[in-house]
């Protein structure tokens, strides 16, 4: 089954560049670590997956890229082009030549109806050339104006007009300090819209990954370029094939439908996050070797103590006793520090991958009351190496570890709608103070929710 990606503003272009650049590389890496026969039916579920074949052999993306404004997309539809390996289609692209001046309701409000005809009839004509879709993948930020209100405003159109494909928007978390001064109204504002019409939401924080460029993959001058190579890195650990089973060799026919059946029980909770080990530059990786025990034993540290790579992990947290009420501080150690889930998925790939033992990962303690680890816990291998790591592991998360960021952002929005400002902006173009009351109401009752695991 196919998956149809909507690349929405400059964050989603480039980031949603690199990620088709990272899919065709990583499944034509000549050293899978698996017979010839293996290799191919793993490029072929990648092809159908993301990409078409046009009659000279070339692979064409299933994308539509959409912006307000054409540098962005004129640069990526190059970059792909000169790759000469795989290019987008001809006719896949939408812009206009004026942005959306950083503010949701402008593009929410103004470009959303103006130009929906013409963005969902591209759309449409992708889907058209799916033999069978899975759903949509739509990459945006949200603390601008095209990516989050536009793309707020499609995924919205994209639930009516086809409401049993799945929707799983990856949403780009802004700098704590960011550059843009109502970067918290616009993600407020896209969180809680997105929230009613998309299945899951896949996020990644910039100051995080930005760690990550700079502590694991150890870059001096980290450019948007090297954090979006590090998303698409993780983005390819989760949707690149496994097998649809254990003992199975067959890959699995329909990647988002087996994510949300496995992470997302309840529509309360839906946001998600990544987790990778190992992720290093690709000079250190040839002087290191990984055994699986010692991966997932660092996966699973990161993922109670909510730590997002390996380096810096708290190893004193550690999940309460099952079945047992928490004793002395305990309680408050449970909130504050231990990252409580409902739901994990760990995707393992490479070699000896049938050894691998992830019973650590079906510990109760890890999980909400009302979840058994038996329908919380999922395991996804393939034999078949990811890029050039003979071992490698991804966590994909329903869990606690966005409530912190999430209160903040939504405490920071607060605090300048209490004062009205930059309110104008906003209700200029028809988003009143009653959406914004929406969306803080819709937003604490997620944060509660999420505290009340």
């Amino acid at each position: 089954m196919s998956i149809v990606t909507v690349q929405l503003g400059q964050c989603g272009n480039q980031i949603g560049f690199e990620v088709f650049d990272a899919l065709f590389n990583d499944s034509h890496c000549p050293r899978g670590l698996c017979s010839k026969r293996e290799n191919e039916a793993y490029q072929a579920s990648c092809k159908e997956r993301f990409f078409s074949e046009e009659e000279n052999g070339v692979l064409v993306a299933r994308a539509v890229l959409v912006d307000m404004e054409p540098k962005v997309i004129n640069q990526t539809l190059s970059k792909a082009a000169h790759s000469g390996l795989w290019k987008y289609g001809q006719h896949s692209c939408f812009c206009q030549k004026q942005g959306s001046g950083n503010n949701w309701a402008y593009g929410y409000s103004v470009h959303g109806p103006r130009h929906e005809e013409s963005i969902m009839n591209l759309i449409r004509k992708e889907v058209e050339k799916c033999d069978s879709l899975s759903g949509f993948f739509i990459i945006m930020s949200m603390a601008g104006g095209t990516g989050s209100g536009l793309g707020a405003f499609v995924t919205q159109n994209l639930q009516d007009q086809y409401s049993s494909a799945l929707k799983m928007n990856q949403i780009i978390w802004p700098y704590g300090n960011g550059e843009v001064i109502v970067q918290n109204y616009n993600s407020i504002l896209t969180l809680s819209h997105l929230y009613r019409s998309s299945d899951a939401l896949l996020v990644h924080e910039n100051d995080a990954v930005h760690k990550i460029c700079a502590k694991l993959m150890n870059i001096k001058q980290i450019s948007f370029c090297d954090i979006n190579q590090v998303l698409a890195h993780q983005l390819g650990s989760v949707f690149q094939p496994t097998y649809s089973g254990e003992g199975s060799f067959h890959y699995r026919r329909n990647p988002l439908g087996d994510l949300m059946e496995n992470l997302v029980p309840h529509p309360e909770f839906k946001m998600l996050g990544v987790r990778n080990i190992p992720q290093m530059s690709e000079n250190s990786l040839a002087y290191s070797t990984f055994t699986w025990a010692g991966l997932l034993k660092h996966l699973r540290q990161m993922l109670i103590s909510n730590a997002k790579m390996e380096e810096g992990i708290d190893w004193q947290v550690r999940p309460p006793l099952s079945g047992l009420p928490p004793l002395g501080n305990m309680s408050v150690n449970k909130e504050t520090r231990f990252n409580t889930s409902i739901a994990n998925l760990v995707i393992l790939r490479g070699k000896d991958v049938h050894s691998a033992d992830v019973g650590a990962f079906k510990d109760p303690a890890l999980y909400t009351s009302w979840l058994e680890p038996v329908h919380a816990f999922s395991v996804w291998k393939t034999q078949r190496a990811f890029r050039k790591y003979e071992k490698s592991a991804a966590l994909v998360s329903n869990s606690q570890s966005l409530v912190k960021p999430l209160d903040m952002i939504v405490g920071k929005a607060w605090n300048m709608f209490a004062s009205r400002a930059y309110l104008h902006q906003y209700t200029k173009f028809g988003i009143e103070e009653e959406d914004f009351l929406d969306s803080f109401m819709l937003l604490e009752q997620v944060i509660a929710s999420y505290c009340n695991l």
